[in-house]
């Protein structure tokens, strides 16, 4: 297929399904929670406004890498085998351009518009999943999931600092009630795709450990996820 009929096929939905839109919105729902834990008041609308639209661009720009790195797992995995690039109706090219204009758009709201700790802080949560855990991790240890969930919990501590412009204990307490809250989310989902995971050669721990070990390390982050929920 040539380029000329991929643009012709591709439409702003499929660079909106690239962007995980579903997930954007609950890390965009996190994020105002912690903004508006972090004061006693209201947030500052300007604050509201702008620090989460800078979040979710930069977010939907690690979506978008994700996509791209993923790309050739998409095609066998039947979960993903519709995805825009998998079915041609995205290059890779095109997705990295748009992820590299949306990204650099939300680095610079945040930068001019927020404070430049919250907009390193968001960064840095990108290079963490996109670069990081999509990268290298996903394929390097069957605790991919535990590691590279630390940037899937930032969102709270990202509009705790659009805020304050500071990195405070309430901020980090909500980080580690997510970052607890993320491996028994996400290990059901890969027991019931084990054998998707297993012809991608991607270690998740159902595939490497089997179903019984996973099964207790869901309840053991659960009961962490419990503590730490209750913590002062």
């Amino acid at each position: 297929m040539t380029d000329i009929a991929l643009r012709k096929t591709a439409s702003w939905r499929d660079y909106y399904e690239m962007c995980k839109p579903r997930v954007v919105m609950m890390m965009v729902l996190t994020s105002i929670i912690g903004m508006f834990l972090a004061v006693p008041g209201m947030v500052p609308i300007d604050i509201l406004l702008w620090g989460n639209t800078g979040i979710a661009l930069v977010a939907s720009a690690g979506a978008v890498i994700n996509h791209l790195i993923d790309y050739r797992v998409d095609t066998v995995m039947q979960r993903t085998l519709k995805r825009p690039i998998p079915q041609g109706k995205v290059t890779p090219t095109q997705a990295l351009l748009f992820a590299c204009t949306i990204c650099l758009t939300g680095m610079a709201i945040l930068l001019f518009l927020v404070n430049p700790l919250s907009a390193w802080l968001t960064l840095a949560s990108f290079v963490g999943y996109a670069i990081i855990y999509t990268g290298y991790l996903k394929r390097a240890t069957p605790q991919n999931i535990v590691i590279g969930g630390l940037s899937g919990a930032m969102p709270p501590l990202l509009g705790w600092t659009a805020v304050t412009g500071s990195i405070d204990s309430g901020g980090l307490l909500l980080v580690l009630i997510i970052f607890a809250w993320t491996p028994p989310h996400f290990w059901p989902l890969a027991i019931h795709r084990k054998r998707d995971y297993a012809k991608t050669d991607i270690p998740m721990l159902p595939v490497t450990h089997g179903d019984a070990i996973t099964k207790l390390h869901i309840l053991l982050y659960t009961i962490i996820m419990v503590i730490v929920s209750i913590l002062p």
